[in-house]
């Protein structure tokens, strides 16, 4: 079966699970107070891909209210939990891989934790379709589960029932892709995430500018 359909419909399935877990998570906050601050222009136009149930979208309207987000996400029923949240966005069913078909620009992008279900090309022309939807010195924030692509694969959550296809990252390819798509980094860090399993992944967190 297609690794993409199983996932989607794992993330469907747990929109309110996810919601409850995820919410009111601050360890990334730190990172999104520094992308607010990346994006000086008032009322400035943001593109999220993968928005969830919109907790990071809730994040940036708490703290840059002028914002006006358009909020996107493949699965329906995170949609229908992220305009919930978020009244104030614009909160889109859309898979990740068509916003090359978008005809709008954006003064940023914010792609959280997509990236570990997308594939290392579709990745590519994720951040290659970030590129051309970005107006210029427009802001790309993204984030990754960094290890040897090589150990992506099948994991099934705490209750051992859905699952989904995760893929890894190791900073020097995804330094690359944003190199060739124009992209000066701003900002990298690293967060350290432990399941309730008790295994504990980092995450990179990538702040870029486009030339």
């Amino acid at each position: 079966m297609d690794p993409y359909k199983v996932t989607i419909a794992t993330w469907n399935e747990l929109a309110l699970l996810y919601e409850e877990k995820f919410m009111d998570m601050v360890l990334y906050n730190d990172t999104y107070d520094v992308f607010c601050g990346l994006v000086p222009t008032h009322g400035a136009s943001i593109l999220e891909i993968g928005c969830g149930p919109g907790n990071i979208t809730r994040y940036l309207l708490s703290q840059r209210p002028d914002f006006k987000i358009w909020a996107t996400d493949v699965a329906p029923n995170m949609i229908e939990r992220a305009q919930k949240n978020n009244p104030a966005a614009e909160c889109i069913v859309l898979d990740c891989r068509q916003i090359g078909s978008l005809n709008r620009t954006f003064d940023a992008v914010v792609c959280g934790f997509c990236l570990p279900y997308l594939s290392k090309e579709d990745a590519a022309q994720m951040i290659c379709d970030c590129a051309a939807l970005l107006k210029k010195d427009g802001i790309l924030y993204f984030s990754a589960i960094e290890g040897e692509y090589s150990r992506s694969g099948y994991e099934t959550g705490s209750s051992g029932q859905l699952k989904a296809y995760v893929y890894y990252y190791e900073e020097a390819i995804l330094m690359e892709m944003l190199q060739q798509n124009s992209f000066e980094l701003l900002n990298l860090s690293r967060k350290y995430y432990t399941a309730v399993h008790g295994n504990t992944s980092c995450h990179l967190i990538f702040m870029a500018r486009k030339k």
